[in-house]
């Protein structure tokens, strides 16, 4: 096949800090952006997660589901505060998520 040469660009937008996106010039990156999100210790189980599983923004909605289950039957009275505002917190994020997939017509 060759070699391939990967050039990293750092471009940033405003509010955002640097963005470095590597491009593949040999022909094998199938979009303009492809997110590369560290070091895995088995890339090749996290790519066939990503294809048969879900996306990680798909994987993190499940786990928040869940975490909402437990919630529910969670006895908030015997937790401290900052435990219980950090519930709070959760579930407002929770909300805020369901209106942008309300919005967006994702439910």
């Amino acid at each position: 096949m060759g070699q391939h040469y990967r050039a990293p660009i750092s471009f940033g937008f405003p509010l955002s800090g640097d963005v470095t996106q590597g491009f593949d010039w040999s022909g094998a990156q199938f979009g303009l952006f492809n997110i590369n999100l560290g070091r895995s210790s088995a890339p090749a189980v996290e790519q066939k997660v990503l294809e048969e599983v879900g996306s990680y923004g798909r994987q993190i909605g499940r786990l928040a589901d869940a975490v909402e289950v437990l919630m529910k039957t969670l006895d908030t009275t015997k937790l401290s505060e900052e435990d219980q505002k950090v519930l709070t917190i959760f579930k407002a994020m929770q909300h805020e998520i369901r209106a942008i997939k309300k919005r967006v017509g994702k439910s």
